[in-house]
């Protein structure tokens, strides 16, 4: 999420009653949690053992809940609840505006773009030229909709991230979703999709992706240009998937791992760790289809093998 202005970095130490420690002359631009941090933004961390993966990240402000060594070109403000200064920002930069009427009057339609009885469009969202909703379909704050997209019925595109902070006591506290969903050009959607906002970059839909009904995807979730993804497909957050990726019926990918480009995963299968492109995957978790194939054969097998082995440990 970027900031409408840079906010000096000695302003903020001074508004949250901050120790500054770095370069007290930048500027923060925008603001993001680790995963999809940039240079220029703003960035938290309130447990120790992950200080240094946080200050080794591209970010150039970082809050953290105790001093530590600053590295050269950033900042450490230190206060003694980071989240609350992170959450405050976002909150206070991208303010939650309750949907009051079906089509609001802060969103930007284009004429040529066409609406189905009963959709949903909230604040500050932008409708590109020739693109098609259907019934029913709710249209979160701040999402972005390219050219010539169709958007299925009972669509529901820009719902809040599913991010929440876990407390000592064992409770959780939701943060605000700042980031947005941006679906590019020439993407059609089928009916009863779900795809989240970010928690404070963008979720975004490359152009000519293709998704089937009740596909979900997840908070801050990348997904390439022309890729495929069957009916049932839910994908974690924080996720890229690389241009032409094929994902069939009911594949289940985790948070925070990348396909690469020109991968394929067959139905029903399970993404537990990072895939390389131009591969074909099945299984969960899934594997390089012929070695998977090779093990399933294996397995198929182990009766007979175990069958003789007792045979041979009997006749000895």
């Amino acid at each position: 999420m970027k900031f409408p202005q840079p906010i000096p970095v000695r302003q903020l130490a001074e508004r949250f009653g901050a120790q500054l420690i770095g370069d007290d002359s930048l500027y923060a631009y925008g603001i993001n949690e680790i995963h999809r941090v940039e240079p220029g933004d703003i960035v938290f961390s309130d447990a120790p053992k992950y200080f240094q993966k946080t200050l080794d990240s591209a970010a150039s402000v970082i809050l953290l809940n105790a001093p530590a060594p600053c590295p050269p070109g950033k900042a450490i403000l230190v206060v003694s609840n980071p989240f609350e200064v992170y959450d405050t920002l976002v909150r206070e930069y991208r303010p939650f505006e309750p949907c009051t009427a079906p089509i609001s009057h802060r969103a930007q339609i284009h004429p040529t773009a066409i609406l189905e009885p009963g959709v949903v469009v909230s604040a500050h969202v932008v409708i590109g030229a020739h693109s098609y909703i259907q019934a029913n379909t709710y249209l979160g704050e701040y999402t972005i909709i390219g050219e010539h997209v169709c958007i299925g019925p009972n669509c529901i595109i820009g719902s809040d991230a599913f991010y929440f902070k876990k407390h000592a006591d064992g409770s959780f506290q939701k943060w605000r979703s700042g980031g947005r969903v941006v679906i590019e050009d020439r993407v059609d959607i089928g009916a009863g999709c779900t795809i989240n906002k970010g928690v404070s970059s963008d979720t975004v839909i490359g152009a000519g992706s293709k998704l089937d009904c009740q596909v979900h995807i997840g908070h801050d979730t990348v997904v390439g240009k022309n890729c495929l993804f069957a009916a049932q497909v839910g994908i974690g957050g924080e996720t890229t998937i690389e241009d032409n990726v094929v994902l069939y019926g009911q594949v289940g990918v985790i948070q925070a791992v990348r396909i690469g480009q020109g991968a394929v995963v067959l139905a029903g299968s399970g993404v537990s760790k990072s895939l390389a492109g131009g591969k074909t995957y099945f299984g969960s978790p899934a594997e390089e289809v012929r070695l998977k194939y090779r093990e399933l054969a294996a397995l198929r097998s182990l009766p007979e093998w175990m069958r003789v082995q007792r045979t041979q440990t009997r006749d000895a």
